[in-house]
C-alpha cells in the first residue's frame, strides 16, 4: 500500500512539472524569446597604477595598439603629505625631452609641476595626488612608437619614477 502511495504522488508531481513534456510553441502573436542580447560596447581599456612614497610606479611597462581607447587610473599608495611627496602620471609626446620637461617642471608648482609653456608636450595626465587619492586620465593611444611617462614632481623622475608606452 505504502509503495502504490508512493508512485501515485510521483506520478502526480510528474504530471504537474510537466517532466517528459516538450515545451509548447508560442502562440501566433506572442514574440519569440530574444536571440542574443548584443554586447555592450567596449570601454576602454583600464590600467592601474599605483604610486608610493619609495617614488615608484607599480607599473612601468604600457603595451598599446595604435588608436585603442585607454584609462590610466593613478592612486597614491603613499602617506607622506602631498607637499612632500606628491604623484601624478604624465604621458609625453614622442618628442618631448623628458629631462627637459622635468627640468622645468620643477618650478611649475602652481600647475601642479606641469609647466604650461611645454603643455603641447603632454598627450595625457592626472592631476597632483596627496596620500590615499586617486585620479584617472582617458585618452586614444597615439601613432605607433616609444612615449615616455613620469611623475613630474621635483626629482621623482630623476630616481625612476617613469615608464614606456609602446605604442604598435
Amino acid at each position: 500500500m505504502k509503495a502504490s502511495l508512493l508512485l501515485g504522488s510521483l506520478a502526480l508531481v510528474l504530471a504537474l512539472s510537466g517532466c517528459g513534456q516538450k515545451a509548447a510553441a508560442p502562440a501566433a502573436g506572442d514574440k519569440a524569446p530574444a536571440a542574443k542580447a548584443e554586447a555592450p560596447a567596449a570601454g576602454p581599456r583600464v590600467i592601474e597604477i599605483t604610486a608610493n612614497d619609495q617614488m615608484k610606479f607599480s607599473v612601468t611597462t604600457i603595451e598599446a595598439k595604435a588608436g585603442e581607447d585607454l584609462k590610466v587610473i593613478l592612486t597614491n599608495a603613499g602617506t607622506l603629505p602631498k607637499e612632500a611627496m606628491g604623484h601624478n602620471w604624465v604621458l609625453l609626446t614622442a618628442d618631448a625631452d623628458a629631462a627637459a620637461f622635468v627640468a622645468a617642471a620643477m618650478t611649475a608648482k602652481d600647475t601642479d609641476y606641469v609647466p604650461a609653456s611645454l603643455a603641447g608636450q603632454v598627450i595625457a595626465k592626472t592631476a597632483l595626488l596627496g596620500p590615499r587619492k586617486s585620479d584617472e586620465v582617458s585618452f586614444k593611444a597615439p601613432a605607433p612608437g616609444t612615449y615616455v611617462f613620469l611623475c613630474s614632481f621635483p626629482a621623482h623622475f630623476m630616481v625612476g619614477m617613469k615608464g614606456t608606452l609602446i605604442v604598435k
